[in-house]
């Protein structure tokens, strides 16, 4: 963690990476999520929100801005929060929205139920 950040202390980090920039990333792809956009709009979504990390980082703390590992490693944090909260969140609007079709498989995935309408060819 010391070759990341440099002049913060590793719980500084936490806060601001992980609860801060983590709890906004979990909050938008829930968000992009609920507007039925595509898991795409979420990945994209990630990366500005990354910059902001970093930028923080370099406003309270006097980290390099433009510094390259901190920046992958704050991106992939972000987008796989941003991901997992989109997935969470559309598999349970399948679920809710479709509840006669589909039921929930696991906190991040849904199933064609057993007794779901079966669509016959004509």
């Amino acid at each position: 963690m010391h070759d990341l950040y440099a002049h913060e202390a590793w719980w500084q980090s936490v806060i601001l990476t992980l609860i801060l920039g983590g709890g906004g990333a979990w909050l938008a792809g829930n968000a992009i999520a609920r507007t039925w956009r595509g898991i795409h709009v979420a990945v994209l979504a990630a990366i500005p929100m990354a910059m902001a990390v970093r930028f923080v980082h370099f406003a309270l703390f006097e980290e390099t801005l433009l510094s390259v590992l901190p920046w992958i490693a704050e991106t992939a944090i972000m987008l796989a929060v941003i991901c997992l909260a989109f997935q969470h969140t559309r598999a349970r609007q399948m679920v809710q929205q479709y509840y006669w079709l589909y039921e929930a498989s696991g906190p991040l995935g849904w199933k064609l139920r057993q007794d779901a309408p079966q669509h016959s060819a004509h």
